[in-house]
């Protein structure tokens, strides 16, 4: 009997701090088969993401099968499902995949087409790897989520809570283009200089309230907020200056807050304020109808990079692909100041 193909990846079989070597390995596991809708990539570049800590911070998962993280990949194409309609082998793509399944951690990955996109042409696989997940998340939040237009009145504005990370960096780049006024939190010079290099109008620091440091910039409120950090911490601030019939999107969970207490949603009563989560896992976690948009997404975002329109937030590359060097984009993510993406590439 022929054994089946192995590949490489990296893993771990249950929960550990950092510090132990045991909390990511190196492995080597079978290679996957694509069937129905699914793409078997050659992996050529990660990203890594809060959802990777989140996952591997998880205490419930421990067995004999190793959990595989990453979810942010740019590959090529080396096989496809019979089902498979969008793309064909040698296809260059990027893609953020599903939290339910196996992540891009591995030399080969397999991905439901209806949520890879083609990769921007003008930029290398790490460039590309930095971009999905985020890019998706932006893009959901504030066009999905809060029902920004992408031609808005330029007297609208946006506070964008956590500017310089991954998905602050997409976002307020994409709502600059949407024509809105972009006000980014950030608290450090090279954090500030950074969301001002991606487009922002203005910068307060999240440290301090909202309001003084708004008004200062002429601002009494602003129509959206889109928060990216502490959702429990910030939300007292976000009443006070969320414009009256204005809307909120936040991408972090009350349970995750580092603060103690809860929202106190009647803050937001008397102004008839509307408040989103946005999840970009929920359209392929849930299999939704309508999952082929994150693939119409993506080669929408494609283009705009390629016009120049949009800049990757790639800020440091880690080679090669394995345990030792995702331990080490782990530990930088775990600090909580880190700006842009990290890209980890080649096997």
């Amino acid at each position: 009997m022929i054994n089946p193909p192995k590949m490489k990846a990296v893993g771990a079989y249950r929960y550990l701090p950092l510090s132990d070597p045991e909390s990511l390995v190196d492995l080597y596991i079978e290679k996957p088969v694509p069937t129905g809708r699914d793409l078997l990539v050659e992996v050529k570049a990660i990203s890594v993401n809060p959802a990777d800590l989140s996952v591997r911070e998880n205490h419930n998962y421990e067995g004999e099968s190793p959990k595989i993280l990453g979810w942010d990949v740019a590959g090529i194409v080396e096989q496809v499902g019979p089902e498979c309609q969008l793309f064909k082998p040698g296809d260059e793509i990027f893609y953020a995949g599903s939290v339910a399944r196996s992540g891009g951690n591995s030399e080969f990955h397999l991905v439901d087409e209806r949520i890879a996109g083609n990769k921007p042409k003008s930029l290398d696989f790490a460039q590309a790897a930095a971009l999905p997940l985020t890019s998706i998340t932006a893009w959901e939040g504030l066009f999905d989520r809060l029902g920004i237009s992408h031609n808005v009145e330029e007297s609208q504005s946006i506070l964008i809570i956590g500017a310089a990370g991954g998905v602050g960096s997409i976002a307020t780049q994409l709502a600059k283009l949407a024509g809105l006024t972009v006000i980014g939190t950030a608290s450090r010079p090279e954090s500030i200089q950074w969301t001002k290099d991606h487009g922002a109008d203005f910068t307060i620091d999240h440290n301090s309230p909202f309001a003084p440091q708004l008004k200062e910039i002429g601002f009494e409120t602003v129509d959206y907020i889109f928060c990216l950090n502490d959702t429990v911490q910030h939300f007292a601030n976000m009443a006070d200056v969320i414009a009256p019939q204005g809307k909120i999107c936040s991408i972090v969970p009350v349970n995750k807050s580092a603060w103690s207490g809860s929202l106190e949603m009647d803050l937001l009563f008397s102004k008839s304020v509307t408040l989103v989560w946005e999840l970009m896992f929920t359209r392929s976690m849930y299999q939704t109808r309508d999952m082929i948009k994150q693939h119409d997404m993506l080669n929408q975002l494609a283009e705009l990079i390629d016009k120049g329109k949009l800049k990757t937030t790639l800020t440091e590359r880690l080679e090669p692909i394995n345990a030792a060097n995702l331990r080490l984009a782990h530990e930088k993510l775990e600090t909580g100041r880190a700006i842009g993406k990290i890209v980890l590439e080649n096997f």
